[in-house]
């Protein structure tokens, strides 16, 4: 008998030994899909495309204000750098100890929206930072995030009352109506109309009844039309603007006059990255709510679809995710988050295309923006840790969450990590 025949049966053995000890001991093999690598990509395509056109479409202006042509480069690259952390922070952090801060950070975003009307300076008509030395914060994109906490907490909790008016529909209605208010004091119509939106979205797919979001759309509406569309002329000249582009091109439409006149010159290819002319001081805010105006000036058609295929992919994901995860709170969680990325998406790129009237709305990663960057690759990463699956862990403080690296496991509500195999001799 050769020695390869000798040792067969052992060979044979070893395995199946290994899997009885694993079963006596309790022990699972990893089975979790781990964080969604498709979405990880599209989040870090997005991030790096960014620094490389806000340095394209921001560095003849930085040149001419700061005298430094590399000053958004840089600064865009720290931001990028705090919102990779942040992002990584997310991504690890299991989305279950958000529960517990939900209502403290529902306050202080609440107390940071009213403290900015008195505090904050008025830039270009709008009064919705901080200012901290050099830096900035807009306390907006904290709500945000804030709200969408909150909307998946309460309609998780409230899952079997979610159809009555004054659980599942009226709550949840007072403190998106709350951040609407505030929000539309600074003024920042953009925002308040993609936040109002997702918290709709959040309750028609909770289970609130259709009827009441109806009701509370039509009433609404021709409120909106009355106070924040011809409540104030400039209100009014910039829809009319908007309708009429040509007509006021060398005044209120200027700024949608100009885009368009970028995203057409740029073709199917595009004149080369870096060789635009719309962003020599022709174009407002070509580095941030405009850049996607430059994308099409200097990439074309291509490269604004590409654009639009990374966040195509993104919002599919995170709908995937949502799906998919192990429980109500976190399908919520992941559903608002998404709906604020691909609602904020489809705002801008209309406004850039003359479809719908100008906002002060940046395009997600890719606009040039602190507060921004770094809040939207922090809810990337909570979005990426929902989309891992893994099983909710013990009970344990927020410090603990962050030190602790947990193996990834089944959903949930396929069986948790306490389940065990009892192996019994016959």
């Amino acid at each position: 008998m050769t020695l390869r025949e000798r040792i067969a049966p052992m060979l044979a053995w070893l395995p199946k030994r290994k899997r009885d000890l694993r079963a006596e001991l309790g022990e699972r093999a990893p089975t979790s899909p781990g964080p969604d690598l498709w979405l990880v990509t599209a989040v870090l395509a997005l991030t790096g495309f960014g620094i490389v056109m806000v340095f394209s479409a921001g560095a003849v202006f930085a040149a001419k204000t700061y005298g430094d042509w590399t000053y958004f480069l840089k600064r865009e690259s720290f931001y990028a750098g705090v919102g990779l952390l942040a992002f990584f922070v997310g991504s690890r952090l299991d989305y279950s100890v958000y529960r517990r801060i939900t209502y403290p950070l529902l306050f202080v975003s609440v107390v940071l929206l009213a403290a900015v009307l008195k505090l904050g300076p008025s830039i270009n008509g709008a009064v919705r930072w901080f200012r901290l030395g050099p830096l900035s914060f807009q306390p907006s994109e904290l709500a945000k995030f804030s709200l969408a906490l909150y909307l998946a907490v309460l309609l998780a909790r409230k899952a079997e009352k979610v159809r009555d008016f004054s659980i599942g529909f009226l709550p949840p209605l007072i403190m998106t109506g709350i951040f609407l208010g505030l929000l539309l004091k600074q003024p920042d119509l953009g925002t308040a109309v993609i936040m109002g939106v997702t918290a709709l979205g959040l309750m028609f797919v909770a289970g609130t009844r259709t009827s009441y979001i109806l009701i509370a759309v039509l009433a609404a509406a021709p409120v909106g039309w009355k106070v924040f569309i011809t409540g104030e002329a400039w209100r009014m000249r910039r829809l009319l603007a908007f309708l009429y582009p040509w007509q006021y091109r060398r005044n209120t439409g200027y700024q949608l006059y100009e885009s368009l006149i970028s995203v057409g010159s740029g073709g199917v290819w595009g004149q080369g990255l870096g060789q635009g002319h719309q962003k020599l001081f022709f174009l407002p805010e070509a580095h941030t709510d405009f850049i996607l105006a430059v994308v099409g000036e200097e990439l074309g058609l291509i490269g604004v679809l590409s654009v639009l295929a990374c966040f195509g992919l993104l919002v599919w994901r995170g709908m995937r995710a949502s799906m998919k995860a192990r429980d109500p709170y976190g399908c919520y969680l992941a559903f608002g988050i998404t709906c604020l990325f691909g609602l904020q998406t489809i705002v801008n790129m209309c406004v850039v295309l003359g479809l719908l009237p100008t906002k002060g709305l940046p395009l997600p990663f890719v606009s040039y923006g602190g507060t921004a960057l770094v809040m939207s690759l922090f809810m990337a990463g909570v979005l990426t840790n929902i989309s891992a699956r893994a099983p909710e862990p013990a009970r344990m403080t927020l410090w603990q969450s962050l030190r602790t690296v947990r193996s990834r496991s089944k959903n949930r509500r396929t069986g948790g990590p306490d389940v065990r195999v009892v192996v019994e001799a016959r």
